[in-house]
């Protein structure tokens, strides 16, 4: 029951204060230069992960910051949660997201996604999607900007089967460029397609980069390896806490696979 209220108050003051941010910023975030507008986003992403940690009882760890490189290259989190569309920027210098065209077009939203310059993706055409990321990415990256994909393309549940796509192989391909893996268990505390927001501790873990110049399937399959791997560390991470979050069935049958066996009866 307290879970319960927490997580709905959380979710309320979560959107209030986006809400009340994108029109109090308003005149200084459109006036601004690109780069030093991204104060805005950044300090919403702050002010987010705060209330989070205030009102749901549900705190980060990020590892790994050391092997954030400088300049261009390709960041590539796992996707589990809204929580990893925000977390991660204010640990990025000027980085470029991969997003549904639609989410251009949603009022006031729309407009401070436009300012930073994200690139616009019509799923619609595998072809001219490619075509796009690929053609935004280039200018990003000759602006010393981090490209952000999501390797799998939508949420996945902690501990599901992974399902890494092409479109991460072929951006990697086509820049040259390095690219730095995310692990998290985000999903256990923020899960996907649920007002449920868990007390806990987030983990994450930024992994060392893989570097530019890999066959595409070695990379594809290196990519995996890596992210999957500490993913199953972070999970058995969470199952082994004092309070555990929640597990959804995905990450009972993984735990199990790994050897590591829960109880369902939370």
């Amino acid at each position: 029951m307290l879970t319960a209220v927490r997580s709905l108050l959380f979710n309320f003051f979560f959107y209030l204060s986006m809400i009340l941010q994108m029109i109090l910023w308003t005149p200084i975030y459109f006036l601004m230069p690109r780069k030093k507008a991204w104060f805005v986003p950044k300090f919403w992403a702050r002010s987010s992960l705060w209330l989070q940690k205030k009102i749901a009882g549900t705190n980060f760890i990020i590892e790994g910051l050391e092997n954030i490189p400088a300049g261009a290259y390709i960041v590539a989190p796992k996707h589990q949660s809204f929580w990893d569309v925000f977390a991660f920027l204010p640990y990025l210098d000027d980085p470029v997201m991969i997003l549904k065209r639609e989410l251009m077009r949603i009022p006031v939203f729309g407009w401070y996604v436009g300012k930073m310059e994200m690139i616009p993706v019509d799923r619609g055409s595998r072809v001219k999607a490619l075509k796009s990321i690929t053609t935004g990415a280039e200018k990003a990256i000759a602006e010393g900007r981090q490209v952000l994909i999501y390797p799998e393309g939508t949420r996945r549940a902690p501990g599901a089967e992974p399902q890494y796509k092409y479109g991460v192989a072929h951006l990697y391909a086509e820049l040259n460029l390095p690219v730095l893996p995310i692990a998290h268990n985000a999903g256990l505390y923020w899960p996907r397609r649920s007002i449920f927001r868990y007390p806990g501790s987030i983990r994450a873990r930024v992994l060392p980069v893989i570097p530019a110049g890999l066959d595409k399937q070695e990379f594809l399959e290196r990519l995996t390896r890596d992210t999957e791997n500490a993913c199953d560390e972070l999970l058995i991470a969470a199952a082994q806490d004092k309070n555990p979050p929640p597990m959804p069935p995905t990450a009972v049958n993984r735990l199990k696979e790994l050897g590591f066996p829960v109880k369902t009866d939370k």
